[in-house]
């Protein structure tokens, strides 16, 4: 067994940089705090090659004098944390690992000059080698370039990502940074062509429309809320503007950027009635809270925290967001009124029978109809679906061809629509009950399949004015690099600058699709599965994306006629028995389930 020894100032910060410095994202994030806790009022971020190559970040912050700059290449020197009271800590970053760590993986070159200096001081450290130490000329404040990060460590380079990624990671760190601090103007330029730009002074709202989404101007409310020394501020989306995936969501703990299972749950919950399953709330919150009532040094990279009073934190945001969203009358669902609850509560409350045990055969198994083929089910949908997608007030009302011997089908006849969204049929042996947008979702999936099988899909509609709809830089990559995939399902799509896309196609059974929504979806799925899935996966999700929104909305009257011929169509359909999103399109209540909630047996 080798004796302990002590190791090496190198390795050591090595290893640190480890903790510290996991990609360009890492060291970036560590320069720009640093600029924000030294004062600045502007703060300049040029990269090159997504950061592997240049990371420079300067400001006009109070600087530093020749001697502070060689002690905050020192491990554990820091400015930040004047007493021993670490949990009183209200900078961003307290540990004085970041500078030595970036230092001993890239060649790093710090410039500085206070505002009381006539000349500015610059030191170079190549992988921790002292290479430059002398004056330099620059305006008061501070510039830091790292250059060729991980260059002489190959071990750790080859597992970063391409350069788009990387800068992808980078452009999310000034973002939310830049959320976080209004009062601070940013600037990001990424091979020559600046990508961010935000003044200082900003209002909290419109510097979170601006980054986020703009329109979250319109489709968002303010929130501002205070409890028990808590604070609670940001920007909500209205429920009916959401994202298929959870990174539109950014959620800061005094001013710290963080990702918390928690506050990413009470967000969930604040909209759990409002939002379907698989689509996430767009939004930024502020929770600004006692310091002692948080611990910010769980991770290294002060990214999750831990609350003194979870519970607290929790009731907090979610009732701040549905009291916001109630104040904007946009709830999906409105709370019963109190006294129409008394009055029940107050009625006699009569014997009732004993509840029923069990509820058999609740959900229907999938039926096993021959079916003759996607294509002539498709054939006998289509010879009414314009109708159906038509305006209302341009749709003639056929008569009800429902006959008693029409019973004999397994999803039986028609006999009316519960909330313009539930068609309820009367079987043989039963009531079906059909949630008519995830019946006919599933059955735009199956004939986009079948057609794309067939070779069917090069018939796309073209758009009579090509729509253009805008991304973000890293959205439209994603799609870019699947524009041939896209195009034989039908979606014809062109670049249209750095952050838009030109869409001059959609397949025919989208005609009557929300462009622009389509497109931002497909762009959601691409970014939730990254390469993680097959290319045939990939095309399945899009496909999935694509029925959504050619499918029947709930809300939307049917006449009987129409209603029947769904029910027949899903008949031919296979796998008609769930959703695209795995939620089953019918039930079925047998007679003797209906008899059991009456008490009959």
């Amino acid at each position: 067994m080798s004796e302990i020894r002590r190791l090496p100032d190198d390795l050591v910060n090595r290893i640190a940089a480890g903790e510290v410095v996991e990609r360009p994202a890492s060291a970036l994030k560590e320069l720009v705090e640093n600029a924000i806790d030294a004062g600045a009022t502007v703060i300049d971020v040029k990269l090159a090659s997504g950061g592997l190559d240049l990371i420079e970040v300067t400001d006009d912050g109070c600087g530093m004098a020749p001697d502070d700059i060689a002690l905050a290449l020192e491990r554990h020197a820091t400015s930040k944390l004047s007493h021993g009271a670490i949990e009183q800590v209200a900078t961003l970053g307290f540990r004085g690992e970041a500078l030595p760590s970036i230092a001993s993986v890239a060649r790093l070159t710090i410039e500085s000059r206070p505002n009381s200096a006539a000349e500015g001081w610059r030191r170079v450290v190549d992988h921790s080698r002292l290479t430059n130490d002398g004056p330099a000329a620059l305006p008061p404040g501070t510039r830091i370039r790292v250059e060729n990060l991980f260059g002489q460590v190959p071990a750790r380079r080859k597992f970063l990502r391409t350069p788009r990624s990387e800068y992808a990671a980078c452009q999310d760190v000034v973002r939310r940074l830049a959320m976080a601090r209004p009062s601070i103007g940013f600037t990001l330029e990424h091979d020559g062509r600046r990508t961010i730009a935000v003044q200082p002074g900003e209002a909290l709202a419109a510097r979170v429309a601006r980054l986020v989404a703009r329109e979250l101007a319109e489709d968002g409310v303010v929130i501002e809320a205070e409890r028990a020394g808590s604070r609670l501020t940001g920007v909500a989306g209205l429920p009916t503007f959401n994202r298929g995936v959870a990174d539109h969501q950014y959620l800061f703990v005094n001013g710290r950027p963080v990702k918390d299972r928690l506050l990413v749950g009470a967000v969930r919950g604040a909209y759990a009635d409002m939002l379907a399953r698989d689509r996430h709330a767009v939004l930024a919150l502020f929770l600004d809270i006692p310091p002692e009532d948080v611990d910010i040094n769980v991770h290294p990279a002060k990214t999750e925290v831990r609350f003194r009073d979870p519970a607290f934190v929790r009731g907090f945001l979610v009732g701040a967001l549905r009291h916001a969203m109630e104040g904007a009358g946009q709830r999906s669902a409105q709370a019963p009124a109190a006294g129409a609850m008394a009055n029940w509560q107050s009625e006699p409350i009569a014997e009732a029978a004993p509840p029923p045990s069990s509820l058999q055969s609740l959900f229907a198994r999938q039926h096993s109809v021959a079916a003759p083929g996607v294509r002539e089910a498709g054939a006998a949908w289509r010879s009414y679906e314009s109708e159906v997608m038509a305006p209302p007030a341009a749709r003639a009302e056929p008569a009800d061809p429902a006959k008693d011997e029409a019973r004999a089908f397994p999803l039986g006849v028609a006999r009316g629509q519960v909330a313009e969204t539930y068609i309820v049929a009367e079987a043989e042996d039963g009531l079906v009950i059909v949630d008519q947008h995830a019946a006919h979702e599933r059955l735009v999936l199956e004939r986009l399949r079948a057609a794309g099988a067939g070779d069917a899909m090069a018939r796309s509609q073209a758009m009579l004015l090509p729509e253009v709809v805008e991304l973000e830089e890293v959205d439209c990559d994603r799609i870019e690099a699947k524009f041939e995939d896209l195009a034989r399902l039908g979606l014809a799509l062109e670049r249209f600058g750095p952050s838009a896309l030109l869409v001059r196609a959609i397949p025919a059974a989208l005609a009557k699709a929300n462009v622009a929504a389509l497109v931002r979806d497909i762009a959601d799925d691409l970014a939730r599965h990254g390469d993680a899935l097959l290319l045939g996966e990939k095309l399945d999700l899009v496909l999935a994306t694509m029925a959504c929104h050619g499918s029947v909305r709930a809300g939307r009257v049917l006449s009987v006629a129409e209603m029947n011929a769904l029910l027949r169509e899903m008949e031919r359909t296979p796998r008609s028995g769930q959703c695209n999103h795995g939620r089953p399109t019918w039930v079925k209540l047998a007679h003797e389930d209906i008899e059991k909630l009456f008490g009959r047996k």
